[in-house]
This record gives structure tokens, sequence and C-alpha cells, in this order.
């Protein structure tokens, strides 16, 4: 009895540490990354956290002790959060004429340097666009390649960088683009293009972004001691703090957009950030509305990173859903949604 009751101390400790730290990753999407740039981290291992006070819960409740009652109460306000990390159920709705394709995809300069061991990358992403036939095409980490068959797409919109290697951004289109910009970042390759598109009688305002990356690879094997822990954790908090200024132009500029908006791209970020909630804002997040399962959309190894995301304005509705984690032909993976412009109330 003496080893249980020192036992249940030791993790009721560890119990009251695990909701403390829960806590303040709640706090942060409500916090600059740049005054707590260490502590943004958290934002990170959210799930982690929220599964581990489901196991103290349930710790507890095997022992009918009252104190489930602190894990429980950590869950239940974390409720708004779980759907940001699973969707038990998705949506698909009839296809309409007026509905339209948008798929978002951080191609990876399509293998150029040959990280990936395929040498058809190039040709598996035109088989995709062929059989997905999305209506619009926006493209991160993008470069020129003869290879990859976009005839389909009447018009686009490509803005590179670089001397000798070409790189950026581009949103191929089946509808008329009739006017396009760039928010630059200051002291950043990233960056954000936008194009409006004519789709039937409406204006469409669609921006490609691509923040700021953590620079930690997909592809980890070496093994993490503490001065690589140190410089992943540097990486990290300086990343956010360039995101944290990053996505407030981007929200700065769409809110001057009077057109019905898309947001897409790579965020580089969780959806328990403040940079997700600033970018978000009043926007619908296509995989909330109509996806399923973890919505993985970065190719980690160890945990199912959305770091994608797709997001609508609220009179364009989300009629399906999909991350397409079995094409393997970059880090991301590809992020298609299925739209509909509706009137405006």
């Amino acid at each position: 009895m003496q080893k249980q009751s020192w036992l249940s101390k030791i993790m009721f400790f560890l119990n009251i540490v695990l909701t403390i730290a829960t806590f303040v990753a709640y706090t942060l999407p409500f916090l600059a990354p740049k005054a707590f740039p260490f502590l943004s981290v958290l934002t990170l291992i959210l799930p982690f956290f929220l599964l581990l006070n489901f196991l103290f819960f349930v710790y507890w409740l095997l022992q009918l002790k009252r104190q489930m009652l602190l894990s429980g109460m950590v869950l239940l306000l974390g409720i708004s959060f779980l759907h940001r990390f699973y969707k038990f159920s998705e949506t698909n709705l009839p296809n309409e004429e007026t509905d339209f394709k948008l798929m978002s995809y951080n191609v990876r300069l399509f293998n150029l340097y040959e990280w990936l061991p395929n040498d058809d990358v190039p040709f598996q992403i035109s088989n995709l666009l062929l059989d997905e036939q999305p209506d619009i095409l926006c493209l991160q980490d993008y470069s020129p390649n003869e290879d990859v068959n976009v005839n389909m797409y009447k018009y686009k919109l490509i803005k590179l960088e670089g001397d000798r290697l070409k790189f950026g951004q581009a949103i191929y289109s089946k509808f008329k683009i009739i006017n396009s910009g760039e928010i630059e970042f200051p002291n950043s390759f990233n960056s954000v293009i936008y194009a409006d598109i004519l789709k039937d009688k409406d204006t469409l305002r669609v921006y490609s972004m691509h923040l700021e990356s953590v620079k930690i690879s997909a592809d980890i094997n070496e093994e993490m001691d503490e001065k690589r822990s140190k410089f992943i954790f540097k990486n990290i908090s300086k990343a956010f703090s360039q995101q944290q200024h990053q996505s407030e132009l981007i929200k700065e500029h769409y809110l001057s957009c009077h057109h019905p908006k898309i947001i897409c791209g790579d965020m580089n970020n969780s959806a328990f950030s403040y940079v997700y909630r600033t970018i978000r804002g009043d926007l619908k997040d296509a995989f909330e509305e109509a996806g399923s399962g973890f919505g993985k959309s970065y190719n980690y190894k160890y945990y199912p990173a959305r770091i994608d995301y797709i997001f609508v304005e609220k009179n364009i509705e989300v009629k399906e859903f999909s991350s397409l984690d079995f094409f393997i032909q970059s880090d991301h993976f590809p992020q298609l949604a299925r739209l509909k412009i509706n009137a405006k109330e």
C-alpha cells in the first residue's frame, strides 16, 4: 500500500505539471510568438499533451479516484482544439456544374536535388493533375520543369527568385486571371502570391502562401543529442517569430480585398498556433469543414503533421476535402478541395 501511495503522489505531481503545460499551450494561439518564442514551440506538441491528459484521466478513472477531475477538466476545455487535429467523419456533397476544384501542393522543386529516390517525380505529378483535374492549382517550392505537364491550364501566374536556380510559387488556372500581385516578406526568400480569377460572374481572390520554414527535415536520422536539440529549438523559435510578422502582413492584405477569398499553401505551423489563428481569422478551414482523419499534410515519420491549409470565405462552400497522403512525391502531400461560391447573405 505504501508503494502505491508514493506512486499515486508521483503520478499526481506529473499530472499537475502536465496540466500547467497544457494550459500554457492553450493560451499560446493568443500570444505573439515574438514575446514568447521558446514557449511557442509547445503548440507543436499540444496534441501529445491532450493524449497524455486522456491517459491520466483513464488511469485515475480505473482507480475511481477524484484526481481524474483534473485531466477531465483539461480535456473539456480543450474540446475546441480536438477537431483541428482529428475529424471522425468527412463531407462529400453531390457535384454541381458550378463546383470547382482547387489543389495546393508544395512540390519541393519537383525533386530537383533527388531527395527522393524516384527519378520520375515530374511524370507522377503530371499524372496526378490529369487524374484529379483541379481547376485552380497553387504550387509552393516551385521551379520550372519541362517534364511537368500543365498544358490543361490556359492562365498562369509565376513568381521566381534566384540566379542559377529559379524557385518560387505558381498559380495555374483554367479560368481567366484578371489581376495578380505578391506580398513580399522582409529578410526572407518566402512570400505570398495572389491572383484575381474570373469564375463565371464572380471574381475570386486566391492567395498561395509559403511561410518561413522551421528547417527540420522529415528524414531525421541523427541522434537527438543536447546540442542538436538546442539547435532545432532555436530554429523553431526564430522561424515562429518571423511567421508572426508574415501572418500579420497576409491578414492586413486580404482584409482590404472585397472579393470572395481563398488562402492556401504551406504555413509551416500547426493549427494550434498564433500564426494559424491570425491567418484564418473568420475564414473556414476546409479540413474542418469536410475532411476526415488527421489531415496529414507533411511526410514526417513519427507524427501526423498538418501544416498545409486551405482557408475559404464564409460564402464559399466546402463540398469535399482530402489530403492525398498516399502520393509521396514530395515532403508534403497535395491538398485538394471541391468548392462552390454561394451568394453573399
